[in-house]
């Protein structure tokens, strides 16, 4: 799997060759904007690893490049800059995540690895979310697992969506805050485990037949375990 590095800092980019590497990683790294599209043109990478500010322009016009150019797998930004208003920015310019600098090395491999096991899951006719047996239909905002359906408000589909992505992988507060609620004025952080309590309850009826089950893995965040009932903190 070839990752794209787009990195103009050598010590940062040195650092990461010799990690993802190690990782089972292949590497290929430029330090410009202007030659990251023709990078990832030529090596079709797995995934993007991109800077917020490069010497001759920003990150989030390269992104926006490679969505463009039809790239549809993980871009990831590496970024000193860490307002929310620059995730949200990096998000709404395409991005899948934004890490902020430093960061611990396992973390981003962790983010990097789920965000490639999302590709994995299906999606049936661009309408259905598919995970095992758990099905999230889109447009009806409906949940499926063996004969138990249950009905989802918009923000508790969106929320399920994003568990399911990573699933069997913690997502943290912050990720799901920034991806659902950033642009969202006065709300605080407390709004995820509002909402995961209300998915959670939603889920009962799944979880006692066998299905995935919502929990809490201390100090990361929630994590939709595939395996059901688990010795996860509630």
């Amino acid at each position: 799997m070839n990752v794209l590095l787009v990195e103009d800092d050598a010590d940062i980019g040195s650092f990461l060759i010799r990690g993802l590497k190690a990782d089972g990683f292949d590497v290929t790294v430029v330090d410009r904007a202007d030659k990251a599209l023709g990078a990832a043109k030529e090596i079709n990478p797995c995934a993007v690893l991109l800077d917020m500010v490069l010497p001759d322009g920003s990150g989030l016009d390269v992104c926006r490049s490679l969505r463009e150019y039809g790239h549809t797998g993980p871009i990831l930004f590496l970024s000193a800059k860490d307002e929310v208003s620059d995730r949200a920015d990096g998000l709404m310019a395409g991005a899948d995540d934004y890490i902020v600098k430093p960061f611990q090395f396992d973390e981003l491999v962790a983010r990097l690895r789920a965000h490639l096991l999302h590709r994995s899951v299906g999606m049936d006719e661009r309408t259905r979310l598919i995970a095992g047996r758990l099905i999230l239909d889109l447009e009806t905002r409906q949940a499926h697992f063996g004969t138990v359906h249950i009905k989802l408000t918009q923000r508790e589909a969106e929320l399920l969506a994003l568990l399911m992505h990573s699933a069997n992988h913690p997502v943290s507060r912050s990720d799901i805050f920034d991806r659902l609620w950033a642009t969202q004025g006065g709300v605080s952080l407390n709004v995820v485990d509002v909402y995961v309590g209300y998915l959670r309850g939603k889920f009962t009826d799944i979880t006692r037949v066998g299905g995935p089950s919502i929990g809490t893995v201390r100090g990361r965040g929630f994590m939709l375990n595939m395996a059901g009932n688990s010795a996860l903190s509630r």
